[in-house]
Protein backbone atom coordinates (compact mmCIF):
# COMPACT_ATOMS: atom_id res chain seq x y z
CA UNK A 1 0.00 0.00 0.00
CA UNK A 2 1.08 3.09 -0.27
CA UNK A 3 1.87 4.10 3.54
CA UNK A 4 5.28 5.17 4.77
CA UNK A 5 5.25 6.74 1.29
CA UNK A 6 6.34 10.70 1.27
CA UNK A 7 4.22 12.53 -0.96
CA UNK A 8 4.99 16.19 -2.02
CA UNK A 9 2.53 18.36 0.49
CA UNK A 10 -0.70 19.37 -1.40
CA UNK A 11 -0.10 17.40 -4.54
CA UNK A 12 -2.70 15.16 -6.27
CA UNK A 13 -0.67 11.80 -4.94
CA UNK A 14 -0.66 12.98 -1.23
CA UNK A 15 -4.86 13.81 -1.17
CA UNK A 16 -4.90 10.80 -3.11
CA UNK A 17 -3.29 8.42 -0.22
CA UNK A 18 -5.69 10.18 2.39
CA UNK A 19 -8.35 8.70 -0.13
CA UNK A 20 -6.62 5.87 -0.25
CA UNK A 21 -7.06 5.51 3.77
CA UNK A 22 -10.89 5.76 3.39
CA UNK A 23 -10.66 3.23 1.24
CA UNK A 24 -8.86 0.64 4.04
CA UNK A 25 -11.71 1.87 6.63
CA UNK A 26 -14.25 0.80 3.75
CA UNK A 27 -12.03 -2.19 3.46
CA UNK A 28 -11.95 -3.12 6.99
CA UNK A 29 -15.62 -2.78 7.45
CA UNK A 30 -16.29 -5.37 4.64
CA UNK A 31 -17.25 -2.22 2.17
CA UNK A 32 -16.59 -2.13 -1.01
CA UNK A 33 -13.73 -0.02 -0.72
CA UNK A 34 -13.44 3.55 -2.26
CA UNK A 35 -12.49 6.28 -0.39
CA UNK A 36 -13.34 9.89 -1.33
CA UNK A 37 -12.02 13.22 -0.23
CA UNK A 38 -12.74 16.47 -0.90
CA UNK A 39 -10.06 19.63 -0.66
CA UNK A 40 -10.69 23.13 -0.85
CA UNK A 41 -7.67 26.04 -0.90
CA UNK A 42 -5.51 22.28 0.07
CA UNK A 43 -7.83 21.58 3.04
CA UNK A 44 -9.60 18.78 3.27
CA UNK A 45 -13.26 19.60 3.79
CA UNK A 46 -14.67 16.15 3.45
CA UNK A 47 -13.47 12.31 4.27
CA UNK A 48 -15.61 9.25 3.39
CA UNK A 49 -15.75 5.87 2.53
CA UNK A 50 -18.38 3.21 0.80
CA UNK A 51 -21.14 2.60 3.30
CA UNK A 52 -23.58 0.48 1.46
CA UNK A 53 -23.80 -2.79 3.32
CA UNK A 54 -23.18 -0.96 6.28
CA UNK A 55 -26.34 1.80 6.00
CA UNK A 56 -28.00 -1.06 3.69
CA UNK A 57 -28.23 1.99 0.91
CA UNK A 58 -27.46 1.62 -2.38
CA UNK A 59 -26.62 5.08 -2.66
CA UNK A 60 -24.18 5.64 0.25
CA UNK A 61 -21.42 5.82 -1.82
CA UNK A 62 -17.92 7.28 -0.67
CA UNK A 63 -18.35 10.28 -3.28
CA UNK A 64 -22.04 10.90 -2.21
CA UNK A 65 -21.44 11.04 1.26
CA UNK A 66 -18.17 13.02 0.94
CA UNK A 67 -20.34 15.69 -1.43
CA UNK A 68 -23.12 15.84 1.38
CA UNK A 69 -19.92 16.82 4.50
CA UNK A 70 -18.75 18.80 2.13
CA UNK A 71 -21.64 21.18 1.02
CA UNK A 72 -22.62 21.02 5.30
CA UNK A 73 -19.37 22.22 5.97
CA UNK A 74 -19.63 24.92 3.33
CA UNK A 75 -22.80 25.92 3.95
CA UNK A 76 -23.79 25.45 0.38
CA UNK A 77 -24.57 22.79 -2.15
CA UNK A 78 -22.25 24.25 -4.93
CA UNK A 79 -18.77 22.80 -4.69
CA UNK A 80 -17.07 24.50 -7.62
CA UNK A 81 -13.97 25.44 -6.03
CA UNK A 82 -13.11 22.22 -4.71
CA UNK A 83 -11.30 19.02 -5.73
CA UNK A 84 -12.67 14.99 -5.74
CA UNK A 85 -10.46 12.73 -5.10
CA UNK A 86 -11.48 9.10 -5.12
CA UNK A 87 -9.94 5.48 -5.28
CA UNK A 88 -11.99 4.38 -8.22
CA UNK A 89 -13.58 6.50 -11.19
CA UNK A 90 -16.92 7.79 -10.44
CA UNK A 91 -20.15 5.58 -11.88
CA UNK A 92 -22.95 7.38 -13.13
CA UNK A 93 -24.44 7.72 -10.27
CA UNK A 94 -21.97 9.67 -8.65
CA UNK A 95 -21.09 11.54 -12.30
CA UNK A 96 -24.27 13.15 -12.10
CA UNK A 97 -24.38 14.12 -8.16
CA UNK A 98 -21.03 15.69 -9.18
CA UNK A 99 -22.84 17.89 -12.03
CA UNK A 100 -24.86 18.87 -9.84
CA UNK A 101 -22.84 20.34 -7.06
CA UNK A 102 -20.51 22.20 -9.98
CA UNK A 103 -17.00 20.38 -8.42
CA UNK A 104 -14.35 22.03 -9.97
CA UNK A 105 -11.80 18.97 -10.53
CA UNK A 106 -12.45 15.46 -9.63
CA UNK A 107 -9.05 12.96 -9.09
CA UNK A 108 -9.26 9.41 -9.80
CA UNK A 109 -7.27 6.19 -8.98
CA UNK A 110 -8.22 3.54 -10.75
CA UNK A 111 -10.38 2.82 -13.96
CA UNK A 112 -13.82 1.26 -13.31
CA UNK A 113 -14.45 -0.76 -16.63
CA UNK A 114 -17.34 -2.35 -15.60
CA UNK A 115 -19.18 0.66 -14.08
CA UNK A 116 -17.26 3.90 -14.45
CA UNK A 117 -19.13 6.97 -15.98
CA UNK A 118 -16.92 7.32 -18.93
CA UNK A 119 -18.62 4.04 -20.42
CA UNK A 120 -21.87 6.31 -20.78
CA UNK A 121 -21.20 8.01 -24.59
CA UNK A 122 -22.32 11.44 -24.02
CA UNK A 123 -21.63 13.99 -21.11
CA UNK A 124 -22.17 13.32 -17.51
CA UNK A 125 -20.08 15.84 -15.89
CA UNK A 126 -20.39 19.79 -15.45
CA UNK A 127 -18.56 21.05 -18.37
CA UNK A 128 -16.48 22.92 -16.68
CA UNK A 129 -15.39 20.20 -14.12
CA UNK A 130 -11.76 19.26 -14.59
CA UNK A 131 -11.07 15.15 -15.09
CA UNK A 132 -7.67 13.45 -14.01
CA UNK A 133 -7.40 9.96 -14.18
CA UNK A 134 -5.17 7.28 -12.91
CA UNK A 135 -3.47 9.19 -9.98
CA UNK A 136 -1.78 6.09 -7.33
CA UNK A 137 -4.36 3.88 -9.66
CA UNK A 138 -1.74 0.69 -9.40
CA UNK A 139 -2.40 1.38 -5.38
CA UNK A 140 -5.98 1.92 -5.90
CA UNK A 141 -6.33 -0.98 -7.81
CA UNK A 142 -4.70 -3.48 -5.60
CA UNK A 143 -7.17 -2.52 -2.92
CA UNK A 144 -10.09 -3.49 -5.35
CA UNK A 145 -8.57 -6.49 -6.63
CA UNK A 146 -7.63 -7.69 -3.25
CA UNK A 147 -11.63 -7.17 -1.48
CA UNK A 148 -12.62 -9.17 -4.30
CA UNK A 149 -10.54 -12.30 -4.16
CA UNK A 150 -11.23 -12.17 -0.68
CA UNK A 151 -14.80 -12.62 -1.40
CA UNK A 152 -14.82 -15.33 -4.05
Amino acid sequence: MASGTSYELFSDEYFMNEALKEAVKAFDKQEVPVGAVIVCENEILARAHNLTETLNDVTAHAEMQAFTAAASGLGGKYLNECTLYVTLEPCIMCAGAAFWTQIGRIVFGADDEKRGYRLIKHPVLHPRTEITGGVLAEQCATLMKLFFKKRR
